[in-house]
């Protein structure tokens, strides 16, 4: 969202500004927010170190940030109910409902998980499938990004899990380097992934660049027109 202390056009209609210096005083005053949600049960573990690495680098970039954690707290999986249909939120009043406002006002999401069987925390696949369908608020160009974190293997299939809740949102996706994933076992020990943090740290700068250029996009030329959905199955 771009916020700005008091109104440069006026100060530029009565010959203050020029062009080129409005164009710039606006372009800095740019401020944006990132809701970086941690899936793992441990607060201080791996998945920790590659959002911490991401926060200390959103931070030199302008960008405020804030972490929530939910990987060890109690989140029951959707039913099916469709109840989020009629009354705008989840029936089930936990965190999902405490999330979604915060959801609704961020410029980027950033999910994290660790890999267990090749796929991510089984209570984040709960809170994401209840928080995406539930919330009826327009997703379309709020950046998102994954974050996996593992000993050895099941990166790339928890980062493509992570990842469809973006796709099918109309979000973009920000890359890295590298696929974003970081390796450790024992807490703290992705600290000493070097490369693995660069991959963090990268990505955190293509997604503020992203996130900045899309608001200036938006503001000139607004969102991408939507056609009404049309709902299909494979027996008609």
């Amino acid at each position: 969202m771009i916020q700005v202390s008091h109104d440069p056009v006026l100060l530029h209609k009565h010959n203050l500004w020029t062009q080129y210096e409005l164009y710039f005083y606006k372009k800095e005053l740019i401020y944006m927010k990132v809701l970086m949600i941690n899936g793992s049960p441990h607060a201080a573990g791996n998945t920790y170190t590659a959002l911490h690495e991401m926060e200390e680098t959103f931070a030199k970039e302008g960008i405020e940030t804030e972490l929530v954690q939910v990987g060890n707290k109690e989140i029951r999986g959707c039913i099916a109910c469709y109840s989020c249909a009629k009354n705008g939120k989840c029936v089930f009043d936990d965190m999902v409902n405490e999330l979604a406002p915060k959801f609704e006002e961020c410029d980027g999401l950033v999910i994290a998980s660790p890999v267990y069987y090749a796929s991510a925390n089984a209570t984040l696949i709960a809170l994401l499938d209840r928080l995406f369908y539930s919330t009826p608020f327009n997703k379309s160009m709020k950046v998102g990004a994954s974050v996996v974190a593992a000993r050895r293997g099941g990166l790339s299939a928890t980062f493509d899990e992570l990842n469809k809740y973006f796709t099918i949102s109309g979000m973009p996706v920000a890359s890295s380097q590298y696929w974003n994933s970081i390796h450790g076992r024992t807490p703290g020990e992705a600290a000493a992934d070097e490369e693995g943090l660069q991959t963090m740290r990268t990505l955190a700068k293509n997604m503020t660049f992203l996130m900045k250029s899309i608001a200036l996009g938006k503001e000139k030329y607004g969102l991408p027109e939507k056609e009404d959905p049309v709902r299909t199955n494979f027996i008609k």
